[in-house]
């Protein structure tokens, strides 16, 4: 009765370290493909990562932030990041004295055709129009580090996928040999009576 329990319990292992598996290499391929889609979709806007004067110009933070990739590609999710929110946000928030696009574009809105022809206007105008176009830049590139760092866990999920379904092939194998001797000690002890 026992042996038959454990090969029962062996087997059912045996079909969750497949589901494990199967599960792994879905995740490798997601890892794959996702690595593969930031890397070429950011390396195709061909932007460098600022160094030198760029960097000196930029808050200390900013620029430690941004040194670490400081004249490379731009073609992870992690430079992706930090390019968002280290140098073109610093740029914006300079550009606008920390206004958002919001703040700006309720300004511009409220003015009169008249005010919006003047030079004060025409300036608010053009800072509006760079702070949408900052944003938007900000907010793809922040999709390509979100993408990024899902592919990342999708490539720790596979690890952990592996691992376990190693860990089950080894238990189910012990399974099956427990039951093999179960199965001959309970044969022995009913010859015996």
């Amino acid at each position: 009765m026992r042996a038959s329990l454990d090969k029962l319990v062996s087997w059912t292992g045996l079909l969750v370290a497949a589901l494990l598996l199967a599960a792994g290499g879905l995740l490798s391929w997601a890892y794959v493909f996702i690595g593969d889609q930031v890397d070429e979709q950011l390396s195709m806007q061909g932007i460098t990562m600022p160094e030198g004067d760029a960097l000196a110009s930029l808050p200390e933070a900013d620029a430690a932030a941004l040194e670490p990739y400081a004249g490379s590609l731009l073609d992870t999710g992690p430079e992706a990041k930090a390019f968002a929110n280290h140098y073109i946000l610093v740029h914006m928030n300079a550009s606008s004295d920390g206004r958002t696009y919001e703040e700006v574009s309720g300004e511009y809105i409220s003015l009169s055709d008249e005010e919006k022809a003047s030079d004060e206007g025409q300036a608010l105008g053009a800072l509006r129009q760079s702070l949408f176009m900052g944003n938007t830049l900000r907010g793809l590139l922040l999709y390509g580090y979100a993408f990024a760092t899902i592919g990342t866990i999708a490539g720790i999920a596979a690890l952990v996928s592996f691992a376990g379904a190693i860990v089950l092939l080894v238990l189910v194998g012990l399974g099956f040999r427990h039951a093999k001797t179960l199965a001959a000690t309970e044969g022995a002890a009913v010859a015996m009576t």
